[in-house]
């Protein structure tokens, strides 16, 4: 469950407000109705949509593999609005507990949390709420297992990432990054309701993948984070020790994206087609290492172009759980 939209505010945190900035009940028109519209959308982007987009991407293959074919619709649908609100829940939370150092940072400036227009402890308030209600929803509607896994995922996010390592240790989205993978155990044990070797080696597809998808995130904007002191790992070691650690885990995530070949008796589909995103990863891992070496002292057109990569990561990971879903239909 890491911050995964790369777009910088137009306007930081000391940049000029509308008048209704401070007051969620007032639009920039004194239209109430345009007020109403502005705290909706403010409470939406507290749970980061993006982040949780990228997180149901690994939950819905999952539980097809898991089914061995179509799951209930049913339970998919709730699996996925319980993933929904467990992960709003954990991102909300998030921006509580960082709103000081998202209002000094350019990407995360434009937060309601950092400019004020949800309160910190309405921002607190809705984030328990979320998490809770996710808790109380896979109880219910999943298994009991499901909504540990819930709180499981939660505390990693909101206690192990972001109160205890993002803000102390180079490693911290190496570690923390392990929230995000929770998803694809929830997927599991909610058709399942049981543990099995494969989701575990989903898991470690996914945590491996973490680390060279947002390293080339913090390259890109790690003046932001040094000016908030967080010492993501390109704040404190040079571009071309981040890209060698992203070579690394990239060769690990690959490895690991064909392990599940023979634990899952995927077909030689899946076999071949992570064959193929794999290079394709590793090839714009190295060329990224190649253009650090290059341009090393250009801090800007090193950083601009490691957002390929993140970009890349992203679709990586899409395709690979696509192919992961569509396995279980093959005939072969």
């Amino acid at each position: 469950m890491t911050s995964l939209d790369p777009r910088a505010s137009s306007a930081g945190p000391s940049g000029p407000r509308s008048s209704g900035e401070g007051d969620p009940n007032v639009g920039s028109s004194g239209d109430p109705a345009g007020g109403v519209r502005r705290t909706v959308v403010g409470y939406i982007a507290l749970t980061k949509p993006r982040i949780i987009e990228l997180l149901l991407i690994t939950t819905i293959p999952t539980m097809f593999l898991a089914a061995d074919g179509m799951p209930g619709l049913g339970l998919v649908a709730a699996t996925l609005v319980g993933g929904a609100l467990s992960a709003g829940g954990a991102n909300a939370l998030n921006c509580y507990l960082d709103r000081d150092i998202d209002a000094v940072m350019a990407r995360t400036g434009h937060r309601p949390s950092a400019t004020g227009q949800v309160s910190p402890r309405s921002t607190l308030v809705f984030g328990l709420a979320l998490s809770a209600a996710s808790v109380a929803w896979f109880a219910l509607l999943v298994n009991t297992l499901a909504a540990v896994l819930s709180v499981t995922a939660i505390v990693m996010y909101v206690v192990g990432y972001t109160m205890l390592l993002k803000r102390r240790t180079p490693q911290n989205i190496v570690w923390g990054g392990a929230a995000g993978c929770m998803p694809v155990l929830i997927g599991w044990v909610a058709v399942t309701d049981a543990f099995a070797f494969t989701p575990f080696v989903l898991f470690a597809i996914v945590f491996f993948w973490t680390p060279p998808h947002y390293w080339p995130l913090s390259l890109r904007f790690r003046d932001d984070y040094a000016s908030a002191g967080i010492p993501m790992l390109p704040v404190v070691a040079t571009p071309a020790k981040v890209a060698g650690q992203i070579i690394r885990y990239s060769w690990a995530m690959v490895a690991i994206s064909l392990l599940l070949s023979p634990v899952a008796h995927m077909s030689p589909a899946y076999t071949l087609i992570a064959i193929a995103l794999g290079a394709g990863f590793l090839v714009e891992a190295y060329a990224l290492r190649s253009r650090v070496r290059r341009s090393e002292s250009d801090s800007d057109g090193t950083t601009v172009q490691a957002m390929r990569l993140f970009h890349g990561s992203i679709t990586y990971l899409s395709l690979l759980f696509l192919a992961v879903a569509i396995d279980p239909f093959l005939p072969f």
